[in-house]
C-alpha cells in the first residue's frame, strides 16, 4: 500500500470529502476574529470540545454497536482522544501568537510529514512517488505563503515580538503533530473493523470530554455576548462537527498521509478568507504559494493512468494465449 489515493471511485469521493472539510476548516481563523474577547483556549475548547461531544452523541448507537472492537483497541482510542484535546489548544494559540495565516500554514503544513512518519514507523507503509511529488508542491506552497504573511506582519504596525512568533510557530508544529496523531488513530480504528462514524465519535467524544474542564475554566466570554456565542456555535457545528464527519468519511477511503496532504487546502482557504473578509493583503509571493497548493491537490486527486505492462510480461501473456496444435495432435493420437 502507498500514500497515494488509489484510482477508485471510493478514493475519489474520499478525497472530495477531505477537500470539503478543509474548506470548512479554513473559515475558523476568520470566524475567530469576530470574537476578539474570547481567548484561544476557549475558542479551541468550544469548537473541538462541543463538536466532538456532538459527534459522540449522534454516533451513540454505532459506538455501542462497536464497543467490543473499541474496547479491544482502547489504547488507540486514548491516543486519538488526547490528540483531539491537545490540537485546538495548540492550534488556536499558534494563530493568536504568530498570526492567522502563519499559524494555520505551520499547523496544517507540518501535518503531512508527521502523518508520513507515523505511517512509516507504526504501520510500515511506503509512500508513492505521486504522494512525494504532491507533498513537495504542497509544502513549498505553504512555506511561500507563510513567508509572505510573516513578511507582511513584520512590516506592519503593532506586530508581535519575534519571540511570540517563534513560540507560535513551535505550537503550530505541536498542532500538526497532534492532528496527524488523531487522524492516524481514527484511520487505524476504521481499517480494523470500526465504522467511520463510530471511530470518529469515540475519538472525538473522548477528546471533547478532556476539553470540558478547559471550557469551564476559560469559556465565560463565550456567553458574554450573542456575537461571541454565535461564533462558538458556528465553530462547533460547521467546521468541527460537519468538517470532521466529512473527514472521517474520507479517512475510510484514503490513507492518512493523503488526507493530511489534501488538507493543505485549509491554509490557502484561510488566506483567501482573510483577504476577502478581514481585509488583509496577500502579496504575489502568497498567491504563488496558493497556486502551488492547488497544484499539489491536482497531483493527488487526478485519476491515475493504468500502468502499462512491461515487454517481458506482454510476451509471456502472448505465449500463454497461443494455441498448441502439436500437443492437441499428440493427445488425439494417444487416444486413438
Amino acid at each position: 500500500m502507498t500514500g497515494a489515493a488509489q484510482p477508485t471511485a471510493g478514493a475519489g469521493l474520499g478525497a472530495l470529502a477531505v477537500l470539503l472539510a478543509s474548506v470548512l476548516w479554513g473559515t475558523t481563523g476568520t470566524a475567530a476574529t469576530f470574537a476578539p474577547q474570547v481567548g484561544p483556549p476557549a475558542i479551541g475548547a468550544a469548537a473541538m470540545g462541543l463538536g466532538g461531544l456532538l459527534q459522540a452523541l449522534l454516533a451513540g448507537r454505532r459506538i455501542a454497536g462497536a464497543r467490543t472492537e473499541l474496547r479491544a483497541q482502547w489504547r488507540t482510542v486514548l491516543v486519538g482522544g488526547a490528540g483531539v484535546a491537545l490540537y485546538p489548544l495548540a492550534f488556536y494559540t499558534s494563530m493568536h501568537l504568530a498570526g492567522v495565516a502563519v499559524g494555520t500554514v505551520v499547523s496544517i503544513g507540518s501535518a503531512p510529514l508527521a502523518s508520513a512518519l507515523i505511517e512509516r514507523f507504526a504501520d510500515g507503509r511506503t509512500l508513492s512517488r505521486r504522494w512525494l511529488a504532491g507533498a513537495a508542491l504542497g509544502l513549498a506552497g505553504t512555506v511561500l505563503l507563510c513567508a509572505a504573511e510573516a513578511a507582511q506582519a513584520g512590516a506592519g504596525p503593532g506586530t508581535g515580538s519575534a519571540r511570540q512568533t517563534v513560540v507560535g510557530v513551535l505550537l503550530g508544529l505541536v498542532a500538526g503533530l497532534t492532528y496527524a496523531v488523531y487522524a492516524w488513530a481514527a484511520h487505524r480504528l476504521i481499517t480494523r473493523g470500526v465504522t467511520s462514524r463510530a471511530a470518529m465519535g469515540a475519538v472525538f467524544g473522548l477528546g471533547g470530554l478532556m476539553l470540558v474542564p478547559v471550557l469551564l475554566a476559560t469559556g465565560a466570554p463565550l456567553v458574554a455576548s450573542w456575537t461571541n456565542a454565535g461564533v462558538g456555535i458556528y465553530m462547533a457545528l460547521v467546521p468541527m462537527f460537519t468538517g470532521y464527519v466529512l473527514f472521517g468519511y474520507g479517512l475510510s477511503r484514503i490513507p492518512v498521509s493523503t488526507a493530511t496532504t489534501l488538507s493543505l487546502l485549509e491554509p490557502a482557504v484561510a488566506a483567501v478568507f482573510a483577504v476577502l473578509v478581514v481585509g488583509e493583503h496577500l502579496s504575489a509571493l502568497g498567491w504563488t504559494g496558493i497556486a502551488l497548493v492547488i497544484a499539489c491537490l491536482g497531483v493527488l486527486t487526478a485519476p491515475s493512468r493504468p500502468s502499462r505492462p512491461s515487454r517481458r510480461l506482454r510476451a509471456a501473456e502472448a505465449r500463454r494465449r497461443e494455441p498448441e496444435p502439436e500437443r492437441e495432435h499428440d493427445g488425439a493420437a494417444l487416444s486413438a
